[in-house]
């Protein structure tokens, strides 16, 4: 008998090595990790927590490649990327796709919304857990599903020169993300579209004269030396406008354990990046004022005629959705509704056909 027990915890233990994978996964964006805090949190949360997890709680061992700053994709190629499986795991901002991600856009369409980050995300995460549909089109047209949530923080606007009054920026090409540009419209800027990494030189060039822009990444990429003059105007923070998408493929082919680990880690990261965004929000803003940048806050007049001038954006932009199929006016109205359920109160009443 104790031959035979023997013999079975022999082949036991080899069964069990046999079944323990390595598994190797490449995560990346086109974002620098510390500058920007959505790639910050994939580097110090996403990816230690899931290699200790997997360690931790199953027979198996994760290896993660990591790539950021566009060492494997840009900011624009980080969708693709992910689709085709150069990378596993990557993580971008839907404004840098208008097209394909239209609608995962909802939170831009609505500005002037929450200031804080870690409010804004929570709210962005009840509205994909209400509209599915956010998640299986991404499953189902791009080859990957989205396992995290991040965002930015409340967008102001940086310039070269000073300005006192609105009128006094017509005609100044300023820079944003993309689907963020129509809040400029008012002001009668030259809207230009651009990413992060090229602004710096482009300010001290001449290309264009400022930038929409959130404290945390103004200051981490030193744009207060191009355009040292920061308005406070509170154009909202961007809860889920980035995100952190993973493979399909990728995704099926790991065991059972470690999808369950991905998509906790996943929920966790929205918590852990929001807080962080929130930190990094004020930090950003007492390093300008400590750095010699001229920050100031628009007055509250002038912040609602802004607002004012925008009150038909939002339902502009769910029935350009609705046009392209889409179901805008089912999200819109989900958006809007959980701000106001939220206690948040917007500078103008929003409405959506």
């Amino acid at each position: 008998m104790a031959k035979t027990l023997s013999q079975f915890f022999i082949l036991f233990l080899v069964t069990q090595s046999l079944q323990a994978e390595l598994y190797t996964l490449r995560v990346g964006s086109g974002h620098p990790a510390g500058a920007t805090v959505y790639s910050t949190a994939m580097r110090d949360f996403l990816v230690p927590e899931l290699k200790r997890r997997v360690e931790e709680r199953t027979e198996h061992e994760l290896r993660i490649i990591e790539g950021y700053a566009g060492s494997i994709a840009s900011v624009a190629e980080t969708l693709e990327a992910v689709q085709i499986g150069i990378l596993d795991i990557g993580g971008f901002c839907t404004c840098f796709e208008p097209a394909k991600m239209f609608l995962h856009n909802f939170q831009y369409f609505v500005p002037f919304g929450p200031q804080d980050a870690q409010l804004s995300i929570r709210i962005g995460r009840q509205v994909y857990d209400q509209h599915p549909w956010l998640d299986t089109v991404m499953v189902e047209n791009y080859n990957q599903t989205i396992i995290a949530l991040g965002g930015f923080d409340n967008y102001h606007l940086g310039t070269v020169e000073p300005w006192e009054s609105i009128d006094d920026l017509q005609g100044v090409k300023i820079a944003g993300a993309g689907p963020n540009l129509p809040w400029l419209e008012f002001a009668g800027v030259v809207p230009v579209q651009s990413a992060l990494p090229d602004g710096y030189m482009a300010m001290s060039t001449g290309v264009y004269s400022g930038w929409l822009m959130y404290p945390s990444s103004y200051f981490a990429y030193k744009y207060h030396e191009p355009a040292p003059n920061y308005t406070l105007i509170g154009f909202g923070a961007m809860g889920g406008a980035a995100v952190i998408t993973m493979n399909h493929n990728s995704f099926q082919r790991l065991p059972t354990e470690i999808q369950e680990i991905i998509t906790e880690v996943g929920r966790e990261y929205e918590i852990w990046a929001s807080e962080l965004l929130d930190e990094r929000q004020s930090q950003g803003l007492r390093d300008l004022q400590n750095s010699g940048a001229f920050v100031r806050t628009l007055s509250e007049e002038a912040r609602r005629g802004w607002a004012e001038s925008l009150v038909d954006f939002p339902n502009s932009m769910a029935q350009e959705a609705n046009s392209r199929g889409l179901p805008g006016s089912e999200i819109l109205n989900t958006y809007i509704a959980l701000i106001d359920e939220s206690g948040y109160q917007f500078p103008v009443s929003y409405t959506i056909e």
